[in-house]
């Protein structure tokens, strides 16, 4: 699994009348330097209407100047006042035409652009996976998948916490923010589109009603549950869960089994992450092993058959040889746990 670097994090986006704010607040400083530049060098400015040059001309000289209008009524005629004019107030006339442009890129164009190209990635997401809830389990689920080869831009991050879902973009996964128990979340994410949706929010109604919804919507996609507490595996199972994960009462059996030996939970660690020498792969039987013995001609161990939704182990009768439309689990070497 990818190993999580410790780093430092703050939210730090503004939102958009904050970054208004602050963007008006560098046009007025800018304007002002020019302004009081203007009035400490008044005299080297020349008023063609009165011929006398008071504040507010020089009010109406600086933004007419800045904004690159000039009338013509009140211009500079000393060197110092042409230099100023030149090195200072040309480069504030470009600071706040890129502050303006900048602003409208931010709050039109860039909206705009974003809106559209999210609307086509989410076009084309499809045989994705969802992760719902991105605390411990979910980034974990979500750093498993990715050392296992899966693409980042085929998983969707679902999580009501938007610090959460910053974390997760750091991954390249494409995120929802939102209650994962909201039709209209899922839709958003196009779980009927998607292969599989694993289902961590860290508490067990919740779990249950996502499992509620997710089935509702994608009535064919595989659907995996953490559940903590024994009482309501049952209750995850009747709402539609293909797969429970009781983290505690894998980890209390781990724990005892470990008694007969010191190796039993390396050994299993080993199985279920991607760091590990040798990996489990569920595959279908592939044509040229249709009526051979499970051993026989395999890559891998197999170490169980699934048939007809029946689970069938290598030692009972039934496994002597494999069918069309089995599913077997085998133990490859790590470096081929990707190849079917």
């Amino acid at each position: 699994m990818r190993p999580v670097r410790p780093r430092f994090y703050r939210a730090g986006r503004l939102g958009p009348l904050t970054t208004l704010a602050i963007r008006a607040a560098a046009v007025l400083l800018l304007v002002g330097i020019a302004l009081g530049g203007h009035w400490i060098d008044r005299a080297g400015l020349r008023d063609n209407t009165d011929g006398a040059v008071s504040f507010l001309d020089i009010v109406y000289f600086t933004v007419i100047t800045v904004t690159t209008v000039g009338y013509g009524d009140i211009v500079p005629v000393s060197d110092s006042a042409r230099m100023f004019d030149t090195f200072v107030v040309t480069p504030i006339r470009i600071f706040v035409f890129l502050i303006f442009l900048g602003s409208a890129y931010s709050f039109m164009l860039r909206q705009g652009w974003e809106r559209w190209r999210m609307g086509l990635v989410r076009h084309e997401l499809k045989d994705h996976v969802i992760v719902c809830g991105f605390g411990r389990s979910g980034s974990a689920a979500v750093g498993e998948l990715i050392e296992r080869g899966h693409p980042p831009e085929r998983i969707v991050v679902v999580d009501a916490n938007a610090d959460r879902l910053r974390l997760a973009e750091a991954w390249g996964v494409a995120t929802v923010e939102g209650d994962a128990t909201h039709n209209k979340v899922l839709e958003t994410a196009k779980v009927g589109a998607a292969r599989n949706v694993i289902i961590c929010p860290g508490r067990d109604d919740t779990a249950v009603l996502i499992i509620l919804t997710c089935r509702r919507l994608a009535p064919h996609a595989g659907i995996a549950v953490s559940i903590a507490a024994i009482e309501n595996e049952l209750l995850a199972r009747d709402a539609g869960a293909s797969i429970i994960v009781n983290p505690v009462s894998f980890g209390g059996q781990l724990l005892a089994q470990c008694t007969a030996g010191p190796h039993v939970a390396d050994y299993v660690a080993d199985l279920v992450t991607r760091g590990g020498q040798i990996e489990l792969r569920e595959r279908p039987v592939r044509a040229d092993e249709i009526g051979t013995a499970p051993r026989d001609g395999t890559d891998g161990q197999i170490v169980r058959i699934y048939r007809d939704d029946r689970a069938i182990g290598v030692l009972q009768p039934e496994a002597r040889e494999l069918r069309a439309g089995d599913w077997v689990i085998e133990l490859v070497e790590a470096a081929d746990a990707t190849k079917i």
